[in-house]
């Protein structure tokens, strides 16, 4: 819904004046352009347009005012006019002509005329008139205006005359390369017609307190102001300045895992290995022995040099192997997998210290299988990765709320199958060679098509491939490919590829990448990824069919497809399994089935589109396409093509069905006299051949002249433009807002005045547009062919745009100035997500290619989407380069268009396109540059709505064009010597001229203007005032051989002047103006420019503006830039401090020996003095020299200085070393302080209090807790034994106190690891409380990070360090009040980055400028900046206006020779003792294949060379080093310290693992006094010794003299002042013997450490510190090799000697013995079966170990049958081990296999396992269940069996945990578990053991037995009777077994036995007894 009202004229006005109209309805007002100088008649013209979200009442009125408008006073009103709406809502149109009313409401002579459109809720504008359609050229012009939108935010103000301000902003920087019409200074006015929105603010605060009444200027809308200035014309579209393509490029990428430990691992006593796989790489971490949660700390780095793409689709996959060897494979116990864009999208691209968790892939009933926790990071060059010392480490056992997921992906995560269903596809290019098809089609006479498609589908690693359709280019599949995997699942993108079936090689055809974040949405209100059915287009190389296709990385979908290659349809489904069901396969093999067919109308109904194009220009066509006769060739999918497109047509034209022929005949007024038949229109689709003319030497260009060749093509697609409408919609409202943010950034960058109100009015467009998106995007819904995903992506985006509408209001309110960054990053978020939501995944119509063809060959392309030239009547829908001039580089295709070929343009096109339905083609001609005439085919001519096939420009104009070329700065240096000889070439139509050339400079100022005569223009003069072309200027570097060298190029929009026009301002003269300058798509410098185009009148060149000022004859006729243009310049004097010179390379082979500094800036200079000698002293012998030169009052437009270094060779020859241009002056513009500041008022005393400590007594500092923190300083805790808990008396309250740590047994380790505790503890205190961390460090940075450090890294303190636990609130907390807690121990500061990065580089006087020498190199050689430098200069400037203000020459001691530059020291060459501590390294890139490195320490400082080589590390990638190294240099010459880290190897020369550089010289001198840093407390003995040769109170007295400061005056009890600051501190110290003495060095300290307080000299001191360096490795620049951590301290040889160094050396673990007795088991389960009687028992035995893997394992005897699980053992075990208590580590050294030449020190957590086993004699063991005890805090045992249950160990009850390193001895029960089949634990047996720990010497003096052996033996353990081995004891397994337990049987078997005997006796003697007596023996 919209009211528009066309305001045409106001007609007999009084007098001459400037008029303006004012047009209001419902309060909100528009104000129409300022005419200028109207007699009589104001013909405005101009629309408005009101979106109205209600209906209009037909009570509303609408009221027009007319003011005479004045630059100084308020507007003076002529006339009023108001109108009732009735009429307008009744008719939807109504035209008026009326008079005014002034304002006594008498009736004038004055009269307006306008007209007014109602465009009601169904979108009718009033009845159509005939000529709305495809009508006469009268009417063409008022449709024009009838749809044009007026000026509410997020829509588009626009003008009959001037139209629309349509250049969008095509990439982020073009903005600051057009500047397109950009506001002047604001000298000019606000009214000037073309400017666009960007307004000067104060003009706009006069205007709109003007125009508003004398409003608040921010309660203005902008919206409303805008409307004055916006008239920038519709008929140009925005060019894109970055030629190059930057995807597809290989860059480095380093992968590196840590795979730290795995828990939980499902299966019983196994022997895990860790398998990590990037890509096709694989690497294994050793094995651990039967643990179920073994421990690896292994560090893996995979390397990569592929493009973006590939690398962020490669899957990481963690897996876990069960009894991998040489022999075996293993088995899978589970895996993760995730893509590796997943971990480089996380903050920081990485994932740390995080639990993956595993699942099985082929047993997806099963649940999860176990976690292995790992870190994960990805680093692309050039990013800095941050190491966090998690402050959460405590949380370890926190496996749920640390998983390796990303955010917002739930913990448990479902299986679900993925369905890509494979319909059909078209338009498949040739593929084979058509030479044995035509011999079978000679033979046979049957036809096939060349190419055998099948489609493969990639996804999470897995891939899966449809049939193959022989011989088709129309495949037609209907098949599904399913995946099965986790879901969500952590791989972004599906690639689907159709690929050609080849006897030799497959190859991909094309590769569409489906994007799972696009077709999902997460939220709660989300859906399940869901695509399709639909069409997607694929892209890649041309279609020609070559063996070897040079562009076939294209087609794998590398880098921007060249051309059409065919489209798919598709459809994609998801559906979560019930894994529960039984039916489930369980596999995740891919599976491939039949899908169910779609209808071919659901992916939309067949439409005829027609695109139309005409060329106006073609120029800078490159020279070396030859001089063949060119043609431009236009496709859209394969229609177009006539060269290599289709052996037959896409679709057939759609057969009319009865119902639409109404329809087309209407649209179409009668088809009968247009003839329907598809040949009358058919499609020309290039312009005719013709032969290039020469423009220079370079280029070409075609000489058109008035004749445009035009093109139109029509095609048949589906019709699913809603799609892109609503695409356009959302990419117009973030055109706008990046548009408004790059303004907004622009003002900040620049300092213009109130950037908040820009931002204010930017926001309010967004939400206006967000609005204005929800009532257009949900028009004709009920289309059948919408997808699910269609449905599913509006109501999504419908929620998002609405959010954001409502947030942006909301923003609105809260932009202030000094929030106006922080808005503006979040206003960044908003540009993202609106990108990310108009990118629309399922896509309907191709895109359309322009290619360059010479000679039938195709030589360069552009390539423009489809939806940017889409047509449609709503404004807001309508593409953006639809029916505009469009300004188009073609490039070379693929491989070719990297590097230097692809920064030249290949042609440049002026080219008009048009793209719609063909029913609604009456307009496409509508936004051409009128004033042509239409030439039409034979059998068009006649019909209106025929397309032209070539325009004829009747009118031209006559132009002279002025290019101002007044220099450009930081220009690419194309010279081996560093410099260039730039000139500039101006390109203009089809004329160009270049600038002179000036020699050996990266800054030139050219001071140049060029002029262009004769320039004919086509085209209506006012539409050309508006939007001329624009002008190409390239920068060339000249060579005395061979062609000038491409160096950069930039666009620029001239200002125009026509005739009828005077030259004064506001308008003219134009102001210089800055210009990016791009190469390829990285910047290389800036232009400062102006141009103009004037108009030649009836009179010739006579009316112009005369070039005056004159020639200048020195340079030839080359006339300079015109006063008025030029900027006004005033009397700069420029101080220059030499100091010396560093670090210079040989120049052509020789040394330099007598260098020389030369410094210009604006063709003045100063020379330094001559280095007569650099090798014995490389500094300046004068060192400050000035010289004065008029440099422009405007800061901005201050020209560069440039520092050359030349070296003075014998028979006064020069030669160049190297050069540095300081870009900017201004931070070295000398700005008086402001002495109204705070720190400045320097009367009165200002009492610094420092918490009034208590004497410091050892280490008793002040600590205050609250009653409630039980602040627990982990401090090593082994050495606490000596000292129970004592209580101490503390000021008022008594408070326990936690056990004081023995002085004797602290050291520098103490110190350390509380210094990084406190920083962890700052860390997770600012995550907690949630602030917004940058906020924080902004306000940091001004406050001069007084407080802790707040950065969100903290230098990876020992990723081994163990986290401390039960640390509540710690040591130094907050900045609330860092002096009142001091932790018990003196803490020194960890600087997670390097020294330099927190104190500003230490150039707070001494600055350093490299010297660069050498061509820039380009991305692709890989070369960097470094490897440029060949030295560095060292000095400083400082500039100012003359004459100098008073006050700085009045100062005390104001010595004139040095200027600006007062009490610098001198730079004599000084002897320095340097002295580096290296503590350790992180993180180290493995040098060896085993994946480790040996590293040690090699320092260099001048020719002192250290290499640490015999004390190498060995296996280690987290070295401690721990030491110091002393060095004698001497400055200036030796100052660049150089420490690196090499890795050992036994054979073949040392490899560097990585280096770091220091310049110790501006540590040295500079003010923050880096020599040696100032401790927190002063102690004169103990691990806090002073290091520092001078006392607090020296260094305070020094400081002061040298910064002639009043001070330090010390007063009684503790005070001392310093200028008007007074400290209070402790004034006794305590010597090694306990006697106190007084002292003054406790306050002295406490004003160091405030040293920034004092006015006018203060400044952070440097403190006690250890700084963490990046390691680089130079063969892999940009990329971080690990980290070092150290500190320098350095002391001058003519002061006092330092003492002996700190001992850091690493701390040596301490011996220990843990005693453990394993008494009694209970409960074990039973395992065997008993041979005789089958009763369950078991043989047990307990097995324990404490060292990671087993060496030290010990079994107990076996206590045999056991019936009841009691077992009964009475066994000792004896656990040596070596144990860090500051790490909680046990330290265990051995060799890694036989063959490894040293030991390798491991560190393993302190761990006891002890495992119940089943003995077998003929089979192995079997393993009942275990407990892992962690020394540090394990579970207490329980006092019974009873007592002792499973919970104790798996957590779930709370149980005292106790330390055994604290208790010393433990007595208990414990539970031993397994897992079931099930997966869940269950108990099978509990242990009755002891431990009891003794330390090495304890241990000696008390000697015991190992097992039952003396000395002190355990008594043997009470069995039953029954435990023996059976075997071996026949008699006794008689006795026990069988007569126990068949005692009775035998009995009665004995019996039976006997009576059977008797039987049998009686049956054996009764034949002989019977024969006795019957014989009667």
């Amino acid at each position: 819904m919209a009211l528009i009202v066309h305001l045409k004229t106001v007609s007999e006005l009084r007098g001459k004046g400037d008029r303006i109209a004012k047009v209001t309805f419902r309060g909100q007002s528009f104000y129409s352009r300022v005419l200028e100088n109207c007699e009589g008649v104001a013909d405005f013209d101009e629309t408005f347009r009101w979106p109205v979200a209600s209906s209009i009442d037909r009570n509303e009125v609408l009221e027009i005012q007319i003011f005479n408008y004045s630059k100084v006073f308020s507007n003076k009103l002529i006339g009023t006019f108001c109108m009732v709406l009735q009429k307008v809502v009744e008719e939807n149109r109504v035209e008026v002509t009326d008079t005014l009313m002034d304002d006594s409401n008498a009736i004038i002579k004055t009269s307006l005329s306008m007209e007014v459109r109602y465009q009601a809720t169904d979108g009718t504008v009033g009845p159509w008139d005939d000529g709305d359609f495809l009508g006469d050229e009268s009417l063409q012009e008022e449709k024009d205006s009838q749809e044009t939108d007026g000026l509410l935010p997020g829509s588009r103000p626009s003008t009959r005359i001037s139209g629309e301000k349509s250049f969008r902003r095509a990439g982020r920087s073009v903005f600051s390369a057009m500047k397109l019409g950009k506001t002047r200074s604001h000298k000019e006015e606000p009214q000037r017609q073309d400017e666009p929105a960007v307004l000067e603010m104060e003009d706009l605060d006069h205007l709109a307190i003007q125009l508003g009444d004398g409003l608040d200027p921010d309660s203005v809308s902008l919206a409303s102001v805008t409307a004055l200035t916006s008239n920038v014309s519709n008929k140009r579209s925005k060019p894109d300045i970055k030629m190059e393509p930057s995807a597809g490029r290989p860059m480095d990428y380093q992968v590196s895992i840590t795979v730290i430990e795995a828990r939980q691992l499902v299966g019983l006593n196994m022997d895990p290995v860790v398998c990590v796989e990037v890509g096709d790489d694989k690497k294994y971490t050793s094995m651990k022995e039967s643990t179920n949660c073994p421990y690896y700390n292994e560090y893996f780095v995979f390397d990569f040099h592929v493009s973006p793409d590939v690398m962020f689709d490669k899957i990481i996959k963690i897996s876990v192997i069960h009894s991998k060897n040489l022999l075996r494979s293993g088995t899978l116990v589970g895996s993760f997998k995730m893509d590796v864009g997943t971990v480089y999208s996380q903050p920081e691209h990485q994932f740390h210290h995080k639990w993956a968790i595993l699942s099985d892939p082929d047993d997806i009933s099963a649940g999860l299988k176990g976690y292995v926790k790992c870190d994960v990071a990805v680093v692309g060059k050039g990013d800095n990765i941050k190491t966090p010392h998690k402050a959460n480490e405590t949380d370890e056992d926190d496996i749920e709320g640390n998983l390796l997921l990303p955010e917002g992906v739930p913990p448990e995560r479902q299986w679900a199958r993925f369905y890509v269903k494979i319909y059909r596809a078209e338009g498949l290019p040739r593929m084979n060679t058509s030479l044995m098809a035509n011999v079978k089609k000679a033979f046979i006479g049957e036809n096939k098509d060349l190419v055998d498609p099948y489609v493969q589908v990639f996804f999470a690693g897995q891939k899966g491939k449809t049939s193959v359709q022989k011989s088709s280019y129309e495949p037609l599949w209907n098949e599904q490919v399913v995946f099965t995997d986790l879901f969500p699942p952590l791989c972004k993108r599906m690639k689907v590829q159709i690929r050609d079936s080849d006897k030799v090689n497959d190859v991909a055809i094309g590769t569409h990448f489906i994007d799972l974040r696009k077709i999902s949405n997460d939220g709660d209100k989300g859906f399940l990824p869901t695509l399709g059915p639909a069409w997607v287009n694929m892209y890649g190389s041309t279609r020609n069919y070559t063996l070897l296709d040079e562009h076939q990385d294209l087609n794998e979908g590398l880098g921007e497809g060249v051309s059409f290659r065919a489209r798919l349809m598709l459809g994609l489904a998801v559906e979560i399994l019930d894994t529960s069901n039984p039916e489930l396969t369980s596999s995740t093999e891919v599976q491939v089935e039949q899908a169910t067919p779609v209808s071919e109308s659901c992916t939309g109904r067949m439409e005829e589109f027609f695109l139309f194009g005409a060329f106006l220009e073609a120029s800078m066509i490159d020279r070396k396409n030859g001089d063949k006769p060119i043609t431009f060739e236009v496709t859209i999918g394969n229609y177009g093509n006539e060269v290599d497109g289709m052996s037959r047509p896409l679709r057939p034209r759609p057969r009319k069905e009865p119902g639409d022929e109404e329809e087309v005949d209407l649209i179409q007024n009668s088809s009968d006299d247009e003839g329907d038949e598809a040949g009358d229109l058919a499609s020309v689709s290039s312009t005719p051949p013709m032969r290039p003319q020469i423009t220079d030497r370079n280029y070409f260009h075609l000489p058109y002249l008035e004749r445009k060749p035009c093109i139109y093509i029509k095609s048949w697609w589906p019709d699913q433009r809603r799609r892109l409408y609503n695409a356009n919609i959302m990419d117009h409202i973030a055109d706008k807002l990046e548009e408004g943010l790059n303004d907004v950034q622009e003002m900040i960058k620049t300092e213009k005045s109130y950037p908040e109100r820009r931002l204010r009015g930017v926001l309010e467009e967004l939400s206006c547009g967000c609005h204005r998106f929800l009532s257009l995007s949900d028009k004709d819904q009920g289309r059948s062919s919408r997808t699910r995903l269609d449905r599913e992506r509006l109501k999504s985006c419908m929620r998002e745009l609405e959010s954001m509408g409502q947030q942006a209001k909301s923003l609105r309110a809260q932009v202030k100035r000094h929030t106006v960054r922080d808005k503006l990053r979040l206003c960044q978020n908003f540009l993202q997500k609106l990108r990310f939501l108009a990118d629309e995944p399922q896509h309907s119509i191709p895109d359309v290619f322009i290619w360059m063809m010479s000679n039938n060959k195709r030589i360069a392309y552009a390539r423009v989407p489809s939806k940017d030239l889409l047509f449609s009547i709503v404004e807001e829908e309508l593409g953006k380069d639809c029916a505009k001039v469009k300004t188009l580089f073609l490039k070379l295709p693929g491989k070719r268009g990297f590097g230097s070929a692809g920064w030249t343009v290949q042609a440049k096109l002026e080219l008009y396109l048009w793209l719609g339905l063909s029913k609604q083609r009456k307009d496409f001609l509508c936004g051409l540059p009128c004033g042509f005439e239409e030439v039409k085919a034979a059998q068009g001519l006649g019909l209106h709505s025929f397309p032209p096939i070539s325009l004829v420009y009747t009118k031209k104009q006559a132009f002279q064009l002025r290019a101002h070329m007044y220099q450009a700065r930081s220009l690419f240096a194309a010279d081996s010597s560093g410099l260039s000889d730039p000139f500039a070439r101006v390109f203009f139509i089809n004329q160009s001229q270049c600038t002179e050339v000036l020699n050996e400079t990266l800054c030139p100022t050219w001071d140049q203007m060029l002029v262009f005569d004769n320039l004919e223009l086509y085209g209506e003069a006012h539409e050309l005032r508006d939007d001329p072309p624009i002008i190409v200027i390239e920068i060339y570097d000249q060579d005395s051989m061979g062609k000038a060298d491409f160096m950069g190029r930039t666009f620029a929009k001239p200002l125009v002047k026509m005739a009828d026009e005077a030259y004064c301002p506001p308008r003219f003269p134009p102001q210089l103006e800055y210009y990016q300058i791009y190469r390829g798509s990285a910047t290389a410098g800036d232009l400062l420019a102006a141009f103009e185009l004037l108009q030649i009148g009836p009179s010739g060149k006579a009316d112009l503006p005369p070039i005056n000022g004159p020639v200048d004859m020195d340079r030839g006729p080359i006339m300079p830039v015109p006063v008025g243009i030029r900027p006004v310049l005033s009397k700069y004097r420029v101080e220059v401090l030499f100091w010396g010179l560093r670090d210079l390379k040989r120049v052509n082979l020789a040394q330099v020996d007598r260098p020389r500094v030369d410094i210009e800036c604006a063709g003045k200079g100063v020379q330094s003095s001559l280095i007569h000698n650099y090798k014995k002293n490389p500094n300046f012998n004068t060192l400050v020299k000035w010289f004065e030169v008029d440099l422009p009052e405007n800061e901005l437009l201050h020209p560069p200085l440039n520092i050359r270094v030349v070296d003075c060779r014998a028979f006064g020859r020069y030669t160049l070393v190297g050069s540095h241009a300081v870009s900017s002056l201004r931070r070295f513009i000398y700005r008086p302080p402001d002495r109204s500041a705070p720190n400045w008022n320097t009367t009165g005393e200002v009492v610094v209090s420092m918490e009034p400590e208590e004497p410091v007594k050892k280490l008793e500092t002040m600590v205050k807790l609250d009653a409630t923190s039980d602040a627990v300083v982990k401090v090593d805790v082994a050495e606490d034994e000596k000292e129970r808990k004592k209580k101490k008396k503390k000021g008022p309250s008594e408070e326990p106190e936690e056990e004081e740590p023995d002085e004797s047994m602290l050291d520098w380790w103490s110190k350390y690891f509380a210094s990084i505790d406190t920083m962890k503890e700052q860390l997770r205190q600012h995550e907690t409380s949630g602030t917004d961390l940058e906020e924080k460090e902004e306000m940091e940075s001004a406050e001069g990070l007084k407080g802790p450090m707040k950065s969100k890294e903290k230098s990876r303190a020992a990723k081994e360090e163990k986290k401390k636990k039960n640390q509540s609130p710690g040591p130094g907390q907050g900045s609330e009040a860092p002096e009142k807690k001091k932790a018990k121990i003196d803490e020194l500061k960890v600087y997670p980055k390097e020294l330099e990065s927190e104190f500003d580089s230490f150039e707070d006087w001494l600055h350093t400028f490299n010297l660069l020498r050498g061509k820039t190199g380009d991305d692709e050689d890989g070369s960097t900046e470094e490897e440029r430098i060949v030295g560095r200069f060292k000095g400083s400037l400082c500039v100012y206006k003359v004459p100098l203000p008073e006050d700085v020459s009045r100062e005390a001691g104001y010595d004139p020779t040095y200027g600006m530059f007062q009490g610098i020291p001198s730079n004599d060459p000084i002897n320095v003792l340097v002295r580096i501590y290296v503590v350790r390294a992180t993180d180290l890139h493995p040098a060896d294949i085993n994946g480790k490195a040996d590293p040690y320490i090699a320092i260099k400082l001048g020719k002192t060379d250290i290499r640490d080589k015999e004390n190498y590390i060995s296996k280690q990638l987290n070295p401690v080093f721990g030491k110091s190294f002393d060095i004698e240099a001497s400055f200036p010459m030796e100052s660049m310290l150089t420490v690196a880290v090499y890795d050992w190897d036994l054979v073949g020369t040392d490899d560097l693992i990585g280096e770091t550089k220091i310049d110790l010289e501006n540590r040295f001198y500079s003010k923050h006094r880096a020599t040696c840093g100032i401790a927190q407390t002063y102690s004169i003995h103990g691990y806090n010794i002073w290091r520092d040769p001078m006392k607090p109170s020296q260094i305070l007295t020094r400081l002061c003299k040298e910064g002639k400061v009043d001070g330090p005056h010390f007063g009684p009890h503790g005070r001392v002042r310093v200028a008007n600051r007074v400290f209070t501190g402790p004034s006794e110290i305590e010597d090694e013997n306990g006697q106190r003495k007084p002292t003054d060095e406790h306050v002295a300290l406490s004003a160091l450490r405030h040293w920034e307080d004092i006015p006018r000299v203060g400044c952070r001191l440097v403190p006690e510190h250890v700084e963490t360096r990046p390691l680089l490795n130079p063969d892999k620049p940009g990329i971080e090799q690990g980290r070092l951590e150290l500190w320098v301290d350095m002391f001058p040889m003519d002061m006092p000697a330092p003492g002996t160094p700190l001992d850091i050396s690493p701390r040596k673990p301490k011996k220990y013995e843990l005693r453990v007795i394993v008494w009694n088991t209970d409960e074990v389960v039973l395992e065997d079966d008993d041979f005789f009687t089958g009763e369950k028992s078991s043989d047990i035995f307990v097995r324990g170990w404490l060292k990671g893997q087993q060496e030290d394992k010990q079994d107990t005897d076996v206590h045999y049958h056991s019936l009841t699980g009691e077992g009964n053992f009475n066994w000792r075990y004896l656990f040596p081990f070596d144990y860090l208590a500051a790490e909680e580590k046990i330290v265990m050294s051995k060799k890694e296999s036989m063959f490894s030449w040293d030991e390798t020190e491991y560190k393993i957590p302190a761990r006891l396992t002890l495992q119940i086993w089943d003995a077998d004699h003929f089979s192995a063991d079997d393993f009942l269940g275990a407990i892992e005890l962690d020394l540090n805090q394990f579970p207490r045992g329980a006092k019974t069996a009873k007592q002792c249950t499973m919970e104790m160990a798996t957590g779930e009850v709370d149980v005292p945990l106790v330390s055994i390193f604290k208790q010393k001895r433990v007595k208990g029960w414990w539970p031993l578990l397994a897992r079931n089949e099930n997966d869940e634990f269950e108990l099978t047996g509990k242990v009755e053991a002891e431990l009891h720990l003794l330390t090495a010497e304890e241990a000696e003096k008390n000697p015991v037995g190992l097992a039952r052996n003396e000395p002190d033996p355990l008594e043997k353990p009470n069995r039953p009777d029954t435990s023996f081995i059976w075997f071996l004891n026949p008699l006794k397994s008689a006795r026990y077994f069988l007569w126990h337990t068949y005692r009775w049987l035998l009995l009665k078997f004995l019996l039976l036995f006997l009576l059977l005997l008797l039987f049998a006796l009686f049956l054996y003697s009764l034949p002989g007894y019977l024969a006795k007596k019957i014989l009667g023996a």
